[in-house]
């Protein structure tokens, strides 16, 4: 075949070239039934006008075979499953290809040591006893105690225990789990990814997982006496924001307005916080329009009526009841009103309380809300994390003017939005370790002494309002109703931050919060005691 000769007519010049160049002929290989080829003194070649003369391009070899040769060659290769072509340890490649028409094939040497892997040639330079000495060290490595592994942290951690032991705890936020739950969070269960819902897995291998969520459930409506006919529950959340965020999330859209306590008055940044300078602190006021209600800065109550007025007039969608530093019961009945008459969705927040309430030691949301978010951890006496109850079934005929419309099989559509919006839309994977220890909490909910310790909690909050009182402390809306009280410092000429200071080197901790003065005022003066 001529490669030489110029393109043909119609066809446009490249400044490429292509040429075989002749190389110092080798010695004819075998290549089975008495064959002999040649290896190839044949290199190929492309050369470009562009190219400089410094940096010429280097040629291929190439070894061509006529066609039975070919056959013969890889019938032979096939037979022998990549057996050795020569005695110099090399084997050939043949590859066909088109070339100008013309149907050709070449032939490559190639190393048997490089197309051996490097895994294999090193296990096979690898003695036995190596492998073994091997195999052990990473056992040992994954079998490690936490002191042995990691020293340092070890340390850290140990001392924190001895913090905590030592000291007293008066965080309201805060509690001390059983060894049952902290065993389940340090268990295997970490392991295991499991994005879904029970029954509907995207992984594999999730049957056992299935079986501790849908008993972490089932124990979750038992412990606050829910009917599962009414009641649905997820237990996936990774916090109480985390859960208050899906709820929004999956109930109203990006720019529609909720409505909570204010921070400053006792709620929580996740309902909706706007610093004074009007920037936007959380979540809730980034992607919806939050506007607070506040209590009423003589008393420390919440002013329901000044509350009715705001939210007649904002119409919000979902409205927010509960709070982080609210000393008092609330009342359900009056945020049911308001929220029938404004046409919102009622949540309540009850991370706080949640111990209580299941304890039947204050009164219960479940009655008059639509939807109750709580964290796991603090009242509960769980593991960290969040959980969401929501009604289903049909909606009861008399629900206020707006939600009263349609026929009487209108029904609650919470339970597809809300774990739609738990996952995919805002987590991953349920953390398996945490349900497992939060199942074991709420076993433990459901049992008579849970309920005398929540009794004695009670009476211990009471107690210490009572000896401040005694002591012409003032206490925001004088005295609690629940595990927390609201210390005014302000008659000591103190600061919350100056008090958490003094307290924490007496090894008691607690927490500055704002207080409303009587003008409305805010100002840093006040701590946060809880049992």
């Amino acid at each position: 075949m001529d490669l030489t000769k110029s393109p043909g007519p119609g066809c446009s010049s490249s400044g490429l070239s292509l040429g075989l160049m002749p190389h110092v002929s080798a010695s004819p290989v075998d290549v089975g039934g008495g064959s002999k080829v040649s290896e190839n003194p044949i290199s190929f070649r492309i050369e470009s006008s562009a190219q400089g003369s410094l940096h010429p391009l280097p040629s291929i070899p190439l070894q061509l075979l006529d066609q039975k040769s070919e056959d013969r060659n890889r019938s032979v290769e096939n037979d022998s499953s990549g057996s050795k072509a020569s005695e110099g340890g090399e084997e050939k490649d043949v590859e066909e290809f088109c070339f100008f028409g013309h149907s050709m094939s070449f032939k490559r040497k190639r190393s048997v040591e490089s197309c051996s892997s490097s895994a294999s040639l090193s296990l096979s330079k690898i003695s036995s006893t190596e492998m073994v000495a091997r195999r052990n060290a990473v056992r040992e490595w994954g079998n490690v105690s936490l002191q042995n592994a990691d020293p340092e942290i070890f340390q850290i951690m140990e001392k924190e225990k001895q913090r905590q032991f030592k000291g007293i705890e008066l965080i309201a936020s805060e509690n001390f789990v059983c060894k049952a739950v902290m065993e389940a969070l340090g268990s295997h269960l970490t392991n295991k990814y499991s994005e879904g819902m029970p029954g509907a897995r995207y992984y594999g291998g999730n049957q056992y997982i299935d079986e501790i969520e849908t008993l972490c459930c089932d124990r979750a409506l038992a412990a606050f006496g829910l009917d599962s006919e009414s009641w649905g529950v997820n237990v996936q959340p990774y916090s109480c924001t985390s859960a208050n965020f899906a709820v929004y999330t999956g109930l109203v859209l990006p720019g529609d307005r909720i409505m909570g306590l204010d921070p400053p008055c006792g709620g929580n940044s996740s309902h909706g916080c706007y610093l004074p300078n009007g920037r936007k602190v959380s979540g809730a006021s980034i992607f919806f329009e939050s506007l607070p209600y506040k209590v009423n800065p003589q008393t420390g109550y919440i002013d329901f009526d000044k509350l009715e007025e705001r939210a007649l007039d904002f119409r919000p969608k979902i409205l927010i009841c509960g709070g982080s530093s609210y000393p008092r019961e609330l009342d359900y009945t009056r945020f049911r009103q308001i929220a029938d008459k404004c046409g919102a969705v009622l949540l309540c927040d009850m991370a706080q309380i949640s111990g209580l309430v299941a304890a039947k030691e204050c009164s219960s949301p479940f009655e008059y809300c639509d939807i109750v978010t709580s964290t796991t951890h603090k009242s509960l006496r769980g593991p960290r994390g969040g959980i969401i109850f929501y009604r289903k079934g049909p909606i009861p005929k008399k629900r206020g003017a707006l939600l009263n419309q349609g026929d009487d099989r209108e029904r609650y559509d919470f339970e597809e939005k809300i774990n739609f919006a738990v996952f995919p839309a805002l987590q991953g994977g349920p953390h398996n370790n945490h349900i497992a220890a939060l199942a074991i909490a709420l076993k433990q909910v459901a049992m008579p002494e849970y309920k005398n310790y929540m009794k004695q909690v009670k009476k211990n909050a009471q107690a210490l309002a009572t000896a401040l009182l005694r002591r012409h402390c003032k206490l925001v809306t004088g005295g609690t109703d629940n595990h927390l009280l609201l210390w005014d410092l302000g008659n000591f000429g103190l600061t919350g931050k100056a008090f958490e200071k003094v307290c924490e080197v007496c090894r008691i901790t607690l927490n500055k919060v704002t207080i409303f003065d009587e003008n409305g005022n805010i100002a840093p003066r006040g701590v946060r005691i809880g049992m």
